[in-house]
């Protein structure tokens, strides 16, 4: 499947003094595919290792040996040289060593010829709790994400549709008789989400959509719970992550517009759990939107650290958790969770696109759903709706305040004034 990571990775191997490339994403977004395409499609010489079953190389860089001495032995361990023009090492679960993660900077450093990528399951949690010193500045970071609507669009050999939806935004135009056909496909996303394996899936059951298999997403939701319990400091964290997770389908809800510690627990306080939500963050299972005081730029300045909502890193895997059937997704049926869902969508487009998820709240419940930033017309509003209806008090509210050059509103209406729900992936070419 094609991924628009792949075009970063082209980039990072065209620059001239390398850094290790370190590459972050939830579990089975399709990280290790993505790289291995690309070590072979782009370098001569390459070699895939996987730290979860080369305990040598991690016992190598448990040793006393100097930096040096171990990267030659390295090479006589993998029976590969690195050094050789046109190679590329791919470390795959770098996690498992944080004595290998520490000398990404020796890399750097005294062999800036090689070209490394490192990845891992849960490697964002390892990395924000070393206990050797991370190589700061030393490493490029790539964060990749679930497939994107777009992505999904391609998965599914339909770029004649993806060039359309370009040109209705870039023209400001409606789709016409097209529009349907969009919807029919974000609603099938809605379905598998944008995890690789879910996708699969849905392409193979063809158009008999009732055959899904809904045991992709349980068997990822499964291997997220076992890292939960099994990927912690205690038992006491894995519990409260667990609830954590298991309460953001309502957090989202209710009507305070932000995540609230007490929805988990009564007598919960943040300082007990600020540290499970890290790992969950971290694990790149949720993604933060942060509330904006001020909406002026630059944006992060006006941040309040202490507002925010959490959002699902996927929407296949929230249908999943709420139990949403495929009957109940395809007819468009899902009652009180379609706004949140829907809301959930737009946070993953616009976090897989590399945009700050930022909303801002005003008094007397006035609320907007995401905030960007963009290249000519400064600070924009983005409302979501589920609907085709697209009246907003909260927009009106924030335009008397703030007077923004424009607004916009995703929604199902197909539209001059609304950008389309299967339109959001174009928003970056603004940004």
């Amino acid at each position: 499947m094609k991924r628009k990571i792949y075009d970063s990775l082209i980039e990072w191997k065209n620059t001239k003094n390398y850094k290790p490339l370190v590459i972050l994403g939830v579990r089975q977004c399709g990280k290790t595919y993505i790289i291995d395409e690309f070590c072979k499609n782009e370098f001569k010489n390459y070699k895939k290792i996987n730290l979860l079953y080369d305990v040598d190389v991690v016992k190598l860089y448990k040793s006393n040996d100097s930096s040096e001495k171990k990267y030659n032995d390295l090479k006589v361990l993998l029976n590969f040289d690195f050094d050789k023009d046109d190679s590329v090492l791919f470390i795959d679960e770098i996690q498992e060593s944080e004595e290998l993660i520490s000398e990404l900077k020796f890399f750097n450093e005294k062999h800036s010829n090689v070209r490394l990528i490192c990845a891992g399951s849960l490697l964002g949690v390892k990395l924000a709790r070393l206990n050797k010193p991370f190589p700061v500045g030393k490493v490029t970071r790539l964060y990749m994400y679930p497939m994107d609507f777009e992505e999904f669009l391609i998965a599914f050999d339909q770029e004649l549709l993806i060039n359309r939806i370009k040109e209705c935004f870039n023209k400001n135009e409606s789709m016409g008789v097209l529009h349907q056909q969009a919807i029919n496909y974000y609603r099938k996303y809605l379905l598998s989400g944008g995890m690789p394996e879910s996708v699969k899936a849905l392409i193979e059951c063809g158009d008999d959509y009732y055959n899904y298999d809904l045991s992709k997403l349980n068997d990822i939701i499964e291997d997220y719970k076992n890292d939960m319990n099994n990927h912690v400091a205690s038992a006491s964290e894995a519990l409260k992550i667990r609830n954590i997770y298991n309460s953001l389908s309502s957090q989202l809800q209710n009507a305070s517009k932000k995540f609230q510690y007490s929805a988990i627990d009564s007598a919960a306080k943040s300082r007990e759990y600020a540290l499970p939500l890290n790992w969950l963050v971290e694990s790149n299972m949720v993604q933060i939107c942060k509330c904006v005081k001020l909406p002026e730029k630059p944006l992060l300045g006006f941040v309040d650290n202490d507002v925010f909502k959490v959002y699902y890193s996927d929407v296949g895997i929230f249908n999943r958790l709420v139990n949403n059937d495929i009957k109940t997704i395809i007819f468009d049926d899902m009652n009180i969770y379609k706004v949140i869902i829907t809301e959930n969508y737009v946070a993953n487009q616009l976090r897989a696109s590399g945009i700050d998820l930022l909303y801002w709240k005003g008094s007397r419940a006035s609320k907007v759903d995401f905030l960007i930033t963009t290249q000519d017309d400064g600070v924009i509003p983005i409302e979501v709706k589920a609907e085709e209806n697209t009246q907003s008090k909260s927009l009106k509210v924030y335009n008397d305040l703030y007077h923004p050059k424009y607004m916009i509103r995703i929604s199902l209406k197909n539209g001059i004034k609304s950008i389309p729900l299967y339109a959001i992936f174009c928003i970056k070419d603004i940004v």
